[in-house]
């Protein structure tokens, strides 16, 4: 034990002189009180005694080549995470778990060189007291820390981060640095200049706008791998901002200089087949490409705005969609209800929601639960998002006269048994698909409402009469998309009084665990990843059919339909909040303050 004890005090001498080596680089700001790493480690109980004995007696065998935390690792005594909090406090360096990538400023991201941050694990993150904070996992290297404070020009504060954090986070800003702003930076102004923006037609033709290409091609290829399902592209007056929607919320990705705005929208547009020369009037195209084998197709739409064209893209990736209901998120007895409604032979089913919400795969997954060799289906849609093996699917397109009345006219004549009409929009398509439903055939469509029980009366004020609105609609389904909680990083979170009020609850379920978002390097620190859909689900009986006959407005619909066990879409959110699928305010800011939960009611 005299041996040990002698290697500790020595270990102890050897940080000391580091920590003054490390203060007198302005590296760390203070000096405290010292302990050796395997005596903080056996204090916090994260090895024991015969561990820390182990490890010295391996150290002193290798004739102290190895740090003692690296045979700590080597042992699986510890995580690269304990130890580097460990050795962060014995430095009297910050600890940093995660970090937020997209706080990092450029500036800082351009003056370390991508190749020596991943060889070195080190990465600037911000700043901290006038000097720039720099994660690192291996604090202990001062010749490269000091490499670091050289690149910056400036003092550095260093701070202990994992190995795995650090290389996630290099990853995602350099690359989003790299390729965009790479291509940026190639269009000088000797590249393009005014008289180039007029002329956008030769951009294809033209060697000097290649680096236009790059640019839209790694935005396209960044936002299909951030799960991204919109791309907007906006100009203002100084500058053009690109955003992406993930999850449902608009996320800064780039701002492109003014002066590239009319090549960049010339290039998007060459790509979906619009008139680049007309910028006046609003454009759609589509647009199909193929990322890392996967099959992409985005619907294009231009407005004229008062600073320029603005783009939005939505992102239909083949590969992500879900065409089966039972991963759509449906309670079970839901689901065995639907399953039901879609098996009838005649009548309209109406799935509602507002935009994004998530309709469309609702349609399709219905459709692939039914689709058979014996059975004829055929669609109308605007657009067409996916394609269906076994399907005939006909697009909309108005500017010949194909409007959905129109197309359902023709699908009639074609023997359908079952029908999708991508949605009701006008009276004389609700007239054709009650028609149709009351001639033997199996309608599905969607109408934007706000709930199950207003789509009545929205076809109502479209013009159908009550009695035909009650006798052909079978089921209605109302949804929105919540977000998922990460769980990597969720942690057990007690509901507030205000939340379990506008819920409805004196209190949560005894057995449940309610979640709150954190942030990680998963979920690019959003505490969430992914959405679920929350759903009502309407069946239509004899008793509801006279109440639309009768009064056809939502109120009355509902106070019925509730009084038979119908259950708001609320009801669905606290389901998934107790199973830990989302987040109580996920489910406040996406359902009605009308649906709370009747204390006592079954969830």
């Amino acid at each position: 034990m005299s041996e040990e004890k002698t290697e500790i005090t020595t270990s102890l001498q050897q940080r000391e002189r580091l920590r003054e080596s490390l203060i007198d680089r302005h590296l760390v700001l203070e000096s405290t009180e010292d302990l050796n790493i395997g005596e903080i480690l056996l204090r916090a109980n994260i090895i024991t005694e015969d561990q820390l004995a182990q490890a010295v007696q391996i150290q002193m065998e290798k004739g102290h080549s190895l740090r003692l935390g690296e045979v700590l690792l080597q042992m699986k005594a510890v995580t690269e995470a304990q130890l580097l909090e460990v050795l962060a406090r014995q430095l009297n360096i910050p600890f940093v778990r995660s970090i937020h990538d997209r706080e990092i400023p450029e500036e800082l991201i351009k003056k370390v060189p991508t190749r020596f941050a991943k060889k070195y694990q080190v990465l600037p993150i911000g700043y901290k007291n006038g000097a720039v904070l720099v994660s690192t996992s291996d604090p202990l290297n001062v010749t490269v820390l000091d490499d670091v404070r050289m690149l910056l020009e400036q003092a550095i504060i260093v701070a202990a981060t994992p190995s795995s954090v650090i290389t996630e986070a290099i990853n995602r800003s350099y690359d989003r640095a790299s390729t965009a702003d790479s291509a940026i930076e190639d269009l000088g102004q000797d590249v393009i200049d005014d008289q180039a923006l007029q002329e956008p037609v030769d951009l294809l033709d033209s060697e000097d706008e290649a680096p236009i290409i790059r640019l839209v091609n790694s935005l396209l290829f960044r936002a299909v791998k951030d799960r991204a399902s919109d791309i907007h592209v906006e100009p203002y007056e100084k500058e053009v901002s690109v955003r992406f929607r993930i999850d449902g919320n608009l996320y800064d990705i780039l701002k492109v200089p003014k002066r590239l705005q009319n090549s960049v929208s010339s290039r998007i547009k060459l790509l979906g087949s619009l008139n680049i020369a007309e910028k006046r009037l609003p454009q759609d195209g589509r647009i199909r490409i193929k990322i890392a084998g996967k099959d992409i197709d985005l619907r294009l739409s231009t407005i004229p705005t008062a600073h320029g064209e603005r783009i939005v893209m939505r992102i239909l990736d083949k590969s992500a969609v879900v065409l089966d209901l039972v991963n759509l998120g449906f309670e079970t007895a839901m689901l065995n209800k639907m399953e039901e409604l879609i098996s009838k032979p005649f009548g309209i089913i109406l799935v509602t929601g507002p935009t994004g919400s998530g309709k469309t795969t609702t349609l399709y997954a219905a459709l692939s639960k039914i689709n058979r060799e014996d059975i004829n289906i055929i669609t109308v849609e605007d657009p067409i998002e996916f394609q269906l093996g076994g399907v005939g699917q006909i697009q909309v397109n108005e500017k010949i006269g194909l409007t959905f009345a129109n197309g359902l006219r023709s699908i009639l004549r074609q023997d359908p048994d079952v029908i999708l009409i991508g949605e009701i929009r006008d009276r004389e398509t609700a007239e054709i698909a009650v028609q149709a439903s009351l001639t033997g055939h199996l309608v599905l469509s969607s109408i934007h409402t706000n709930d199950a029980c207003s789509s009545v009366t929205r076809l109502v004020d479209m013009g159908v009469e009550p009695f035909l609105v009650s006798t052909s609609i079978i089921g209605i389904i109302a949804q929105r998309l919540v977000r998922r909680i990460c769980e990597h990083c969720r942690e057990p979170h007690t509901a507030t009084a205000e939340q379990l009020d506008r819920l409805g609850l004196e209190k949560i379920p005894s057995q449940a665990t309610v979640y709150r978002a954190v942030g990680c390097e998963h979920c690019y620190h959003t505490g969430y990843r992914g959405r679920v859909g929350i759903y009502e689900l309407l069946p239509v009986d004899e008793e509801l059919r006279s109440v639309i006959l009768k009064t056809p407005d939502a109120v009355s619909l509902r106070k019925a339909a509730i009084a038979k066990g119908f259950r708001p879409m609320r009801y669905d959110g606290l389901r998934k909040i107790i199973q830990g699928v989302t987040t109580i305010e996920e489910v406040l800011s996406t359902t009605q303050e009308d649906s709370r939960v009747d204390e006592g009611a079954p969830i």
